[in-house]
């Protein structure tokens, strides 16, 4: 999906739409410019890491699960502009490994349980 889509959308529940509104975001702030340096993978971790602290201290902190659903939209968001910058079909690749993890056992680790293909030693 090119991030020049700039079409009004209003939330329907598809993956779509949820896509349309962000590369609507990234046409309205340029963000593909190499001046604005939107698309550069590097600011985008960084962003990315940012909002995960952003997340971790609501609910750490205790705060109401408005602020906690807040924080995880914004993850949403960049996730979904991370597929825009790199040009990568996520809805394609969702499924892809949504089927390949769903054949994994899940394994309980000291922390809990965990579905990874990474065996115990």
């Amino acid at each position: 999906m090119s991030s020049d889509i700039h079409l009004p959308c209003t939330p329907d529940g598809s993956w779509l739409t949820m896509m349309r509104r962000v590369a609507a975001f990234h046409s309205k702030h340029d963000f593909a410019s190499d001046e604005n340096n939107g698309h550069d993978m590097g600011y985008r971790i960084s962003l990315t890491i940012e909002e995960l602290g952003e997340l971790s201290a609501s609910i750490t902190k205790g705060k109401p699960k408005e602020e906690s659903a807040e924080e995880l939209a914004d993850l949403l968001i960049l996730i979904l502009g991370h597929s825009l910058a790199m040009s990568v079909d996520l809805e394609e690749e969702f499924h892809k490994k949504m089927d390949k993890i769903m054949k994994r056992e899940a394994i309980k680790g000291n922390l809990g349980l965990r579905v990874t293909e990474y065996l115990p030693e």
